[in-house]
C-alpha cells in the first residue's frame, strides 16, 4: 500500500496549486503527517512564541483523485489513525476563549501510549484520535489551510476519525486533497485553542460521486449524516447548515419545504466544531430515521 510521504505540503488551499501527489480513485493509501506546528515543539522548554508561526498549520499535498472533476463529490472515507508517542499542548496569551486570563505562555508534552494520554501521574484520557485539517481546492480563491470554509479545512471537528466518510464538494480537476493538524483528543469547540497536537499517520479511501452535488462539507457516520458550514459568526454558521439540512431532507424524502423545517426542529441537532478559528464550524447532525436518508 502506498504511504505519501510528509514532505510535500501546502499552506493554502488554491486552485492554482498543482498535485504532489495523485491518487486513483477508489484507492486505500496512508499519508504521514507533522503536528500543526510542523514538529517545531519538541520539548516542554518550547513556547508558542518562540516557534516559527509562518510554518504551522500546513496539510500534506495537494492530492490528486484521478477523474475527479468539478461538481463531483469526492468522499474520504478515514479507515486508520496512528499516532506518534507524544503529543502536545500549549497555552499563550490570546489563545482560546480565555486566552485574556493567560499571563504567560506555557507548553505540556503529553505521552501517548496502551490506549491512553498521559496527561498527568493521575489522568490518563482514553485516545479519540481526529483529523483537524482536511479539504479540497477552492473553486476560486486562495484559503489559507488554518481557515474552515465551503472547501472543508481546518474544521476541527472530531467526527472526523476512524469510520467517517466526509464528502467535499470538488471546485477543480483532480480535487486537491490535503490533509494534516491530527489530535490525540479534542473536545467540541476546542476551547482552549488547541487539542492534544501530535503527528503521525492516516489510511484514507478516496471515491468520487458524479450524482450527490454538495456546497459544502458533509460527514457520515453509523448513526447519521452532519451538515457543516464555517462562517465568521454562530449565527451564520448555523443558518448555512440548517437551509443544507432541511433542502437535504426536502430532497430525500419528497417533502415541502415546511415539513421538512419541522422535522429539522423535531430531529435533528445543532452542534459546535470550533469556535477558536477565523470562522467558526458547526454541523447539523441529522440521525438515519428513515430508509431515505442512510446516506448522502
Amino acid at each position: 500500500m502506498r504511504v505519501i510521504p510528509k514532505d510535500k505540503v501546502i499552506f493554502r488551499f488554491n486552485p492554482e496549486n498543482k498535485a504532489n501527489y495523485e491518487v486513483e480513485d477508489g484507492e486505500v493509501f496512508w499519508v504521514e503527517v507533522d503536528d500543526c506546528y510542523s514538529g517545531q515543539i519538541t520539548d516542554a522548554s518550547v513556547k508558542r512564541p518562540d516557534i516559527d508561526i509562518s510554518i504551522m498549520d500546513c496539510a500534506v499535498g495537494p492530492i490528486n483523485v484521478k477523474g475527479a472533476r468539478p461538481g463531483d463529490t469526492l468522499c474520504v472515507e478515514v479507515l486508520a489513525i496512528d499516532l506518534a508517542p507524544q503529543g502536545v499542548m500549549v497555552t499563550s496569551v490570546g489563545l482560546g476563549v480565555l486566552g485574556d486570563q493567560i499571563t504567560e505562555p506555557d507548553t505540556k508534552i503529553i505521552p501517548v501510549h496502551d490506549g491512553f494520554a498521559h496527561f498527568s501521574e493521575d489522568i490518563k484520557l482514553p485516545l479519540t484520535p481526529m483529523i483537524g485539517v482536511m479539504g479540497v481546492a477552492p473553486k476560486e480563491k486562495e484559503i489559507h489551510c488554518a481557515v474552515p470554509e465551503d472547501h472543508g479545512a481546518n474544521m476541527d471537528t472530531k467526527l472526523v476519525a476512524v469510520g467517517s466518510r466526509v464528502y467535499f464538494p470538488v471546485g477543480v480537476q483532480g480535487a486537491g486533497l490535503a490533509v494534516g493538524d491530527m489530535h490525540a483528543c479534542m473536545g467540541d469547540g476546542e476551547l482552549s485553542g488547541t487539542g492534544i497536537e501530535i503527528a503521525g499517520r492516516m489510511c484514507l479511501k478516496t471515491t468520487i460521486y458524479r450524482d450527490r452535488p454538495i456546497e459544502r462539507p458533509v460527514i457520515e457516520t453509523t448513526d447519521g449524516l452532519y451538515f457543516l458550514a464555517s462562517r465568521p459568526t454562530l449565527e451564520e454558521s448555523i443558518r448555512i447548515a440548517a437551509n443544507d439540512t432541511v433542502q437535504f431532507l426536502m430532497k430525500k424524502l419528497r417533502l415541502n419545504f415546511p415539513d421538512a423545517y419541522r422535522l429539522l426542529s423535531a430531529t435533528c441537532d445543532a452542534q459546535i466544531c470550533e469556535v477558536v478559528d477565523d470562522n467558526v464550524t458547526v454541523r447539523i447532525h441529522c440521525p438515519k430515521f428513515h430508509t431515505g436518508i442512510q446516506t448522502l
